[in-house]
């Protein structure tokens, strides 16, 4: 009698979390194996995500042959610094300069059409286009602050260049397939 009451209260203890609306049991998959599928959602660190950004422009740029291979992490750094899309700095340069190879004075973006004096080091050309693509720059705030990638690009050379924003889209997409 009692094993039979000691069965009950298992077992009633069980439903009101079957019938309870909005009740979930948190299950951690500890299975070792690589073959057993698991729901459970691994979440990333900042820095992982770092590395892993920049790890992509970097496998991007290298598969390219691109000189700009190694600054995958000033590109992503740059980017949180201003809030932009981590990948919109490492396309533009592509776009421009094919990763640096037809740079012209430091200068892989284009900026100014490379009519300025130039840029003493990449680092220096990522960070500064970066501040003003990201609105931080007083002279072209009005042309990026607050705007969208799109309408970022739009400004950038869309205006002089139709079909810029769609190629430089397609390049941002090229890179993020390098995340693994």
């Amino acid at each position: 009698m009692i094993e039979k009451l000691y069965k009950a209260g298992q077992v009633m203890a069980f439903v009101p979390m079957m019938v309870m609306p909005g009740a979930s049991l948190a299950v951690k998959d500890v299975s070792l194996s690589p073959s057993v599928s698991s729901s459970v959602v691994i979440e990333k660190s900042k820095e992982d995500v770092r590395k892993e950004r920049a790890e992509a422009i970097n496998k991007y740029y290298k598969d390219k042959d691109a000189p700009l291979e190694g600054k995958g992490l000033q590109f992503v750094l740059v980017a949180e610094k201003y809030g932009l899309d981590w990948r919109l700095l490492p396309a533009i340069a592509m776009r421009e300069s094919t990763g640096g190879k037809f740079a012209c004075k430091n200068n892989p973006f284009g900026w100014g059409s490379c009519r300025l004096s130039g840029f003493k080091s990449y680092d220096e050309a990522i960070e500064t286009v970066g501040k003003h693509l990201g609105g931080a720059a007083p002279t072209t705030a009005r042309y990026y602050a607050g705007n969208s990638t799109e309408e970022k690009l739009y400004h950038y050379n869309e205006k002089v260049e139709p079909g810029y924003k769609a190629e430089v889209l397609a390049i941002m997409d090229s890179i993020e397939k390098r995340i693994q």
